[in-house]
């Protein structure tokens, strides 16, 4: 991976320097990720600590990076010589890559001396940010086809390493491949692609494009028909270069639609291509695709087996930032918590303060999540009591649970600098989603009108937070 050590806001390091003059840069600290509400948020897909764990173990600056930051004229020696031989020594907790997650919840907690945890702040917001929110993307997006979408969104990237991330994402949110080669190889997931209407352009016609591809992909004939006139020509050029094909022992693979009304010609290409003989072939569609246009086509009867779906998931069109913070908890004073807490007129903005766990309460009788609960760090949960949950502003909507069972979504990820958890592949981080994303109930995860996932926090922690609110408020 490369030195992302100064990928940072020039913030951080004023910061660092003032710290470091200060002699409050080699205490403890704490901060916590987490996002806030938003009306496009109903849940979302946890992922980028593994370039995370890369980054923070490979933190240090080199002679170069020295050298810049000396040409600032901003920066002392001493505080420089100091950066020379930074490398990160501390604690990261997080969830795991795949957890689904929840606003306020702590996606990843850094408790390292001050200095070390102010200055990673800018490299782990876009870690986590951009892979969450893609992630989170690609799983909406894939539910509503129910499978077989690939990402082909890297043109219409935010620059290379968004479509290159942006796919890694893309995949634990569920997609099956990627038209992205680098990333194909970088994190040995499935590639996909044919041609384009360039190549169906180039020839004198569109038969003998088809042709002279079959003939370079006999086995893997996938042909784009909609060049000219997809019903007219596309369609029948393509079954009869499929009867070609046959007759020389090969099976041709479908068809692709890129423009159109996708429905009906997918319903009609389907119906020609049953007639023919070729029930097998599948039909493809791309074309400016989401969850919702996707979700759109499934109710109109469309026959399509499969989706290409590019700009509006590589982007998350229609929510384009996370909007993930990081805040300072607690510092520590001779091993003592002392929780801080960010006070605003907004009250979304107040910040749960101090050291948390977050423990997913599931119904043991359908193993269904029922809520979560943001409880102080080393809090336990009695499964065998009953357990009252409230909503932590409108304190008079309250349940009582029973019969349920409890699991901490956080982990230790690095101790003393090293990471402890070992990278998993994304078919592995695919499948603990997916098998997570059962255990909720279709009204939390549904496009339209969700319900509300219910995340609560622990009477320590709530009281906690209210003691500290009085506390600044009054001044004192």
């Amino acid at each position: 991976m490369r030195n992302l050590t100064l990928l940072t806001d020039l913030y951080q390091l004023t910061m660092g320097q003032g710290y470091f003059a200060e002699g409050r840069h080699e205490q403890i600290a704490a901060f916590d990720i987490f996002f806030r509400p938003n009306h496009l948020i109903t849940y979302s897909v946890a992922a980028g600590m593994e370039q995370a764990a890369e980054y923070l173990e490979g933190l240090s600056f080199d002679s170069g990076d020295i050298a810049y930051l000396r040409s600032l004229g901003i920066f002392t020696e001493e505080f420089l010589a100091y950066l020379g031989n930074l490398r990160f020594t501390g604690d990261v907790d997080s969830v795991k890559e795949g957890e689904i997650v929840f606003p306020y919840e702590p996606i990843l907690t850094v408790k390292a001396p001050m200095i070390e945890a102010q200055l990673v702040e800018t490299a782990l917001l876009t870690f986590v940010n951009h892979q969450t929110l893609i992630a989170s993307k690609s799983a909406k997006i894939c539910a509503a086809a129910g499978g077989g979408v690939m990402e082909f969104g890297l043109r219409r990237a935010q620059g290379p390493d968004a479509g290159i991330y942006g796919a890694r994402a893309a995949i634990i949110g569920g997609c099956v491949g990627t038209s992205n080669v680098y990333a194909g190889k970088l994190f040995n997931v499935p590639v996909s692609g044919t041609m384009a209407h360039s190549w169906v352009m180039n020839f004198p016609s569109e038969l003998e494009a088809f042709r002279a591809y079959a003939r370079s992909f006999p086995d893997g004939c996938l042909l784009l028909v909609d060049t000219y006139d997809t019903l007219k020509s596309g369609v029948p050029n393509a079954i009869k270069v499929f009867g070609e094909l046959r007759a020389a022992g090969h099976e041709p693979k479908g068809i692709r639609l890129d423009s159109g009304d996708l429905a009906y010609l997918s319903k009609e290409a389907r119906k020609m291509l049953d007639e023919a003989g070729y029930p097998n072939a599948i039909i493809c569609a791309s074309g400016d695709l989401d969850e919702n246009s996707v979700r759109s086509l499934k109710e109109q009867g469309a026959k399509i087996d499969s989706w290409g779906i590019g700009t509006k998931l590589i982007t998350s069109a229609d929510m384009p930032a996370l909007g993930g913070v990081y805040k300072l908890a607690a510092v520590f004073e001779d091993g003592r918590e002392i929780p801080k807490i960010k006070l605003s007129d907004t009250t979304e903005k107040i910040t749960n303060p101090g050291m948390k766990d977050v423990f997913r309460i599931y119904d043991k009788k359908t193993d269904k999540a029922v809520a979560d609960l943001i409880t102080r760090a080393g809090e336990t949960v009695d499964e065998g009591k009953p357990l009252e949950l409230f909503h932590p502003v409108e304190t008079w909507k309250r349940m009582t649970v029973e019969n349920y069972r409890v699991r901490n979504i956080r982990e230790p990820l690095i101790r003393n600098g090293k990471r402890v958890q070992k990278s998993r592949p994304l078919s592995e981080i695919h499948a603990a989603f997916a098998a997570e994303y059962a255990r909720f109930w279709e009204e939390y995860t549904r496009l339209d009108l969700p319900h509300i996932y219910k995340v609560d926090l622990s009477p320590a922690l709530c009281s906690l937070k209210d003691e500290m609110v009085r506390h600044y408020k009054k001044g004192e």
